[in-house]
């Protein structure tokens, strides 16, 4: 979020930093280690969507969708049209990555097969989640930006609309955090099947985990930076209301 007046606070700014810090160092650090594992072959040389289609098929899921996507991983599992896609490297790709990521992909497919409860609560959070990181920012920043906490006559309203700011960007703060265990729990599906179903060898599992742990480790900064955020608001609003009082 982006907020002109919170500049003049050096606890922002630091908060910014280490943002931009919990940001882009995974990212960075995903990026990296995909790259590297796309280079390792894997020795049976299956395809991300040959190992996709079997995965999908030993857990009774062979109506599940699979599709290509455009994009550099941009894979995901589509629960609404129940579709698994694969961006074109890990589609077409015979690497431990391409295996690896396909494979986490299809755990997201079982776990939305079976109910998996996580999913079941993201999925009921998802219809506010927009609201929430769109509507609730503007919010904050309309009261924080105009003053309204602060100025005379206003501080009422300002601090109501602000709070509901907050209260609104908590349910996207909250959508993180439930993520964090369906990505997790996703990633060891993934490699449980991988590795009883003898796809990957010992050697090319430990080049599989690193992979969908630097994955995983990018939830873990953004929900960790969103939590961040959203304490540094509460505690602003928290010593607005007592100026006010």
């Amino acid at each position: 979020m982006y907020f002109g007046p919170a500049f003049h606070d050096p606890t922002y700014m630091v908060l910014m930093v280490v943002g931009m810090g919990l940001v882009f160092i995974p990212q960075m650090w995903v990026k990296n280690t995909v790259s590297r594992f796309s280079e390792v072959p894997t020795a049976r040389n299956l395809r991300g969507v040959d190992v996709a289609r079997s995965i999908l098929n030993e857990n009774a899921l062979g109506d599940v969708g699979l599709e290509m996507v455009e994009g550099q991983l941009s894979d995901h599992y589509d629960p609404s049209s129940r579709t698994v896609r694969l961006s074109p490297d890990i589609y077409h790709g015979t690497s431990v990555a391409s295996v690896a990521i396909a494979a986490h992909e299809c755990g997201h497919a079982v776990q939305h097969a079976k109910g998996y409860f996580p999913v079941v609560i993201r999925s009921s959070l998802a219809p506010m989640v927009g609201l929430g990181s769109n509507i609730g920012p503007w919010l904050i920043m309309l009261s924080f930006g105009l003053g309204l906490t602060t100025h005379a006559g206003h501080g009422g309203f300002g601090i109501t609309m602000a709070w509901l700011g907050v209260i609104l960007y908590a349910l996207a703060v909250l959508f993180h955090f439930v993520t964090l265990p369906v990505e997790i729990d996703a990633s060891s599906r993934a490699l449980k099947i991988l590795n009883q179903n003898a796809y990957l060898s010992r050697d090319e599992m430990g080049g599989a985990k690193q992979v969908l742990t630097a994955a995983a480790f990018t939830y873990v900064a953004s929900a960790m930076y969103a939590l961040m955020e959203l304490i540094y608001w509460v505690m602003r609003l928290m010593g607005s209301s007592r100026r006010q009082e």
